[in-house]
């Protein structure tokens, strides 16, 4: 595949052109506009001989007979990666992010309700946020007994989220023994998640058995089995993973012919597939900042032809939470929306923490 460094200077910057207005106004571009606005002295037929041997690179193509070029989805990813100029946001720009974003006495789930709002409003697309269900802390956890042999696991989380699972417990156990259990636990695991409780458990288990009698630890033991084996652990199932869209109205805005309603159309489509998009989005959780999608380079946005800009937002361990970003036509604002969806999975990871 061609790379940037293989053109010369005319071609890259034809292309830039190209890309940049088709970006801009979504039309296809002619040798005559290139002549007026290039820095650059060149004739008419000069620049359509470049254009030609940029289609010929497949960066280029032409969609009616008598009209310009538009980039490809190669020329949209050649310009992406080697051509784009990507600026930092404005001071002013971070505080209005901050501004829509953070706020006093807001839960976990506003603040991802409201950056995908915000990502979709600057973006003029649609904004997302994938995160696990299940991030809240817990709260309480205590063992009831329900008949002999069986004893009843409540789980709270600092969200209110109650959760019930039934354990099997040996015949006869004192009652003595559950409420040591239960006391054992909330001195240890309050205010942790549900993979930092696992964790601290089984170290714990193991280093500070001699502590607890046998039967204490197998009641213990039961119960982190249950959790393990529980939708609360689940979490490379999609479905276990919260999905917030905003802003899909935003995609019809600049719909001017019956193909782009089609395209959209498609989108939405894509969109409501949660499981392929849950999936999709679980790459960026290997990903070291922004991921871009362009078109069919994703088989889930190979019908629609879209754009998706993608960011994994972090906890103060540096370990990934979950994913936010933008989807919309290819002829999104690269420029403008990578450094905004950087900088709020940036600001979600300090908020959440």
């Amino acid at each position: 595949m061609v790379a940037v460094k293989d053109l010369n200077d005319r071609s890259r910057e034809i292309l830039r052109r190209v890309v940049e207005s088709y970006l801009e106004t979504g039309d296809p571009v002619g040798s005559r506009f290139l002549s007026r606005h290039l820095p650059i002295s060149l004739s008419a037929a000069s620049i359509r001989n470049v254009m030609s041997d940029l289609e010929a690179l497949g960066l280029l193509f032409s969609p009616h007979t008598s009209a310009g070029r538009i980039p490809t989805e190669a020329g949209l990813r050649m310009f992406v990666d080697g051509l784009l100029e990507i600026g930092d946001l404005s001071e002013e720009e971070r505080r209005s992010i901050e501004r829509q974003v953070s706020g006093q006495h807001k839960s976990v789930e506003d603040v991802l309700d409201e950056a995908s709002k915000m990502l979709s409003g600057l973006s003029h697309a649609a904004g997302f946020v994938l995160a696990p269900k299940y991030e809240a802390s817990l709260k309480h956890i205590e063992f009831v007994p329900i008949d002999p042999g069986r004893a009843l696991v409540v789980i709270v989380t600092e969200g209110g989220e109650v959760e019930n699972r039934v354990i099997e417990i040996p015949m006869g156990l004192p009652p003595s023994t559950l409420v040591e259990a239960t006391n054992y636990l909330n001195a240890r695991l309050r205010g942790k998640t549900f993979e930092e409780a696992k964790t601290i458990l089984a170290s714990e288990m193991e280093t500070q058995r001699a502590e607890l009698n046998e039967l204490t630890s197998r009641v213990i033991a039961s119960g982190l089995a249950t959790w393990s084996g529980s939708k609360v652990a689940q979490s490379d199932d999609p479905l276990s993973k919260s999905l917030i869209v905003r802003g899909r109205a935003r995609l019809l805005e600049d719909v001017h012919a019956m193909e782009d309603l089609e395209r959209v159309r498609l989108l939405f489509d894509e969109i409501e597939n949660k499981r392929e998009l849950v999936q999709l989005l679980g790459l960026a959780e290997q990903a070291d900042g922004v991921r871009i999608f362009i078109g069919s380079e994703n088989k889930l946005f190979s019908l629609s032809g879209s754009s998706l800009i993608i960011s994994p937002y972090m906890d103060q361990r540096q370990r990934v939470v979950g994913v936010l970003g933008v989807i919309g036509p290819k002829r999104l604002n690269y420029a403008r929306v990578i450094p905004m969806v950087d900088y709020t999975a940036k600001l979600v990871g300090r908020l959440i923490n």
